[in-house]
C-alpha cells in the first residue's frame, strides 16, 4: 500500500511513517530499508522520520513492535481455540503447543519481512519499553501453555519452553530460507508431533 501525499495533522504523521515503513520493509527487506524512501512515499521531507523516530533504528523498532503484537494476537487466537479441545490436561497442553506452533510458522511464512526484522537485534533498540513489552507478551503465550496459565514471569524460563520455541522458530527460519524445498518428507505436522506432551 502506497500512501498518497496529503496534509497531516498532529499525531497522524507518525502513523503514516510506520505504515509506509512497513511497505518499504516488505518490498526491500531490512537491508534495503531507508528513512529517505519512507519519507518520499508520503511526500514529507527526509528529516521528518528523524523527528519522530530519531533514526532508522527507531522506525524499525516501531515496526518490530507492531510485528510482535501481531504475532502475539495470532498465538493468542490459536491458543484460545486449542483450549476448547477435550481430553486430559497433558493432551490439551500438547494441542495448545501444536496450535501455537502452526500459528507461529504461518505468521513467518505470511510475513517474512516482519519475521526477519523481529530477530535482527543489531538493527533494533532492544531497550525500547514498547518493543520489550510486545515481545514478552507474545512469549508469555507459549510459557503459559507449557508452564501453566499462572506462570510467574519473574521466574526463569524452563528448558522445555526454550526447546519448543527453538524447534518451531528453527523450522520457520529454515522454511523461509528454502531448506525444505526439495524435501517433501519434512513437514510442519511431523515437527509439531515432536513437541512436548
Amino acid at each position: 500500500m502506497t500512501i498518497q501525499k496529503t496534509a497531516y495533522h498532529h499525531g497522524d504523521l507518525r502513523q503514516a511513517l510506520i505504515e509506509a515503513g512497513q511497505d518499504v520493509l516488505q518490498e526491500r527487506g531490512v537491508d534495503g530499508f531507508s528513512l529517505r524512501e519512507v519519507a518520499r512515499r508520503i511526500g514529507v521531507s527526509p528529516s521528518a522520520p528523524a523527528h519522530h523516530f530519531g533514526d532508522t533504528r527507531g522506525l524499525l523498532t516501531a515496526i518490530a513492535t507492531r510485528a510482535f503484537k501481531e504475532l502475539g494476537q495470532s498465538l493468542e487466537s490459536a491458543d484460545a481455540a486449542a483450549l476448547l479441545s477435550d481430553g486430559p490436561v497433558e493432551k490439551r497442553k500438547h494441542n495448545r503447543l501444536k496450535a501455537q506452533g502452526r500459528a507461529y510458522v504461518d505468521f513467518a511464512m505470511a510475513r517474512p519481512s516482519y519475521f526477519d526484522l523481529m530477530w535482527r537485534c543489531g538493527v533494533l533498540d532492544k531497550n525500547d519499553p514498547e518493543l520489550q513489552m510486545a515481545g514478552e507478551a507474545s512469549f508469555l503465550v507459549l510459557r503459559r501453555a507449557i508452564e501453566g496459565d499462572l506462570v510467574d514471569v519473574n521466574e526463569p524460563v524452563s528448558p522445555e519452553v526454550i526447546g519448543a520455541w527453538s524447534m518451531v522458530h528453527g523450522f520457520a527460519r529454515l522454511s523461509l530460507d528454502g531448506a525444505f524445498a526439495h524435501k517433501p518428507e519434512i513437514s510442519l505436522a511431523m515437527i509439531l508431533e515432536t513437541l512436548p506432551h
